[in-house]
């Protein structure tokens, strides 16, 4: 059973998957034109893996904790506040990729400043949580309390790494070999 720690893992890997798209953004700013179907594939990945694991976690270790620990309140606001404009940044990055594979007209530069200011920002959120959030988990919930709640999440929430396997083996192998950000 997932604990605190699934939730570190998942981190890694979010970041593995932000580091395949900061090389994509390389490419972009070298002028080169990289595999736009592959940016698709992480940009609908994360999408899924956010809305389908993190944020159902997140929420209820939220609620969790709002009803015992008040000082949660202000961390837990501030989290949904960045999340917010960081979920509205991935949306604007993924209609700009769908106009682009529609060969519609899209400058560059704004989708070079767009992959740019979500990838900031992400690497920003995970920072966040890493530092202000897991702690304060760690502090204020048991494994058993961590393990009750991960047993609320929607059926399937955990099996996002597996289908990224089985749907994307290109993108699958490059993650595998994108360096591990906390090892």
């Amino acid at each position: 059973m997932a604990t605190l720690n699934q939730l570190r893992r998942d981190h890694a890997n979010m970041a593995r998957l932000l580091h395949i798209l900061s090389l994509r953004h390389s490419t972009l700013e070298q002028g080169e034109r990289p595999d736009f179907h592959l940016i698709r594939e992480i940009v609908d990945y994360i999408l899924e893996y956010m809305d389908g694991f993190i944020m159902p976690l997140e929420r209820l270790y939220s609620e969790h904790l709002l009803a015992r620990e008040p000082e949660a309140e202000a961390l837990s606001q501030r989290l949904a506040v960045d999340y917010k404009a960081l979920r509205e940044r991935l949306d604007l990055l993924s209609e700009t990729l769908d106009m682009i594979l529609l060969d519609a007209v899209v400058p560059m530069e704004r989708f070079v400043a767009d992959l740019k200011t979500y990838l900031d920002a992400h690497l920003a959120y995970l920072q966040a949580e890493r530092e202000q959030l897991f702690p304060f988990l760690r502090e204020y919930l048991t494994e058993e309390q961590q393990k009750a709640l991960l047993k609320m999440l929607p059926d399937g929430a955990q099996a996002n790494m597996a289908r990224l396997r089985e749907d994307h083996p290109e993108l699958y192998a490059e993650f595998k070999a994108a360096p591990s950000p906390f090892a």
